[in-house]
């Protein structure tokens, strides 16, 4: 695990190593702005990073991480909003093209929700609380459970979460509204950590599929 020397170390090298071969690109994005055309709704494990994932530079994707890759439905009047706050600036401000929601195997999060499911009256936490947005997949996962293992089910549950983030986001008027009209497209996607396999959704059929 890196620590903070370890940090420091890795900013030196940047700095020595990396960051002459863009310094223009990034005194540009300084002085011009970011102008990134897709949003990564990602979770925030440290083994799927939407950067190094999708070799991204610079200013090239805006990327909102949470635990699991959740999308909250919209709700402009209740507690704090952070994943909405993004939305509505890379929307509305950014003007971004394609939302993805990238969810991973081996999701944490997904984790915690399903050992809830076994053990309710230990939810208490602030990460029960955030997964309670899975809440309205309750009837599909019961019923996966009844016929997958314990490893499907995670991997169903993580696929499930993705599609009910890309439900969620059609909540945002503002997002619906895009949609229609044809400036804005919403994508998921799912990596798989071993392998670095990515899967997309396929809008058409709703199953997940190996990219060509």
């Amino acid at each position: 695990m890196r620590d903070i020397t370890d940090l420091v170390q890795g900013y030196k090298q940047f700095l020595e190593e990396e960051y002459p071969k863009q310094a223009d690109l990034y005194r540009t994005l300084a002085e011009k702005g970011q102008t990134p055309k897709t949003m990564v709704i990602a979770c925030c494990d440290s083994r799927a990073d939407p950067g190094v994932i999708f070799n991204a530079g610079p200013g090239e994707i805006f990327v909102v991480r949470n635990v699991a890759n959740l999308v909250p439905p919209y709700e402009p009047h209740g507690d704090y909003h952070g994943t909405s706050a993004a939305l509505e600036f890379a929307v509305n401000g950014l003007n971004v093209e394609t939302i993805l929601v990238m969810g991973h195997a081996r999701c944490g999060g997904i984790h915690a929700f399903l050992s809830g499911l076994n053990n309710p009256a230990d939810q208490a936490g602030f990460i029960d609380h955030w997964m309670s947005l899975l809440k309205p997949t309750l009837h599909d996962v019961m019923k996966l459970k009844r016929n997958k293992s314990k490893e499907e089910l995670q991997r169903a549950v993580e696929h499930i979460s993705i599609r009910h983030s890309l439900e969620n986001l059609m909540t945002f008027p503002w997002i619906r509204e895009r949609v229609a009209d044809g400036r804005l497209q919403l994508r998921g996607a799912y990596f798989d950590i071993a392998d670095a396999t990515l899967l997309a959704l396929n809008p058409d059929s709703g199953c997940f599929e190996p990219l060509n």
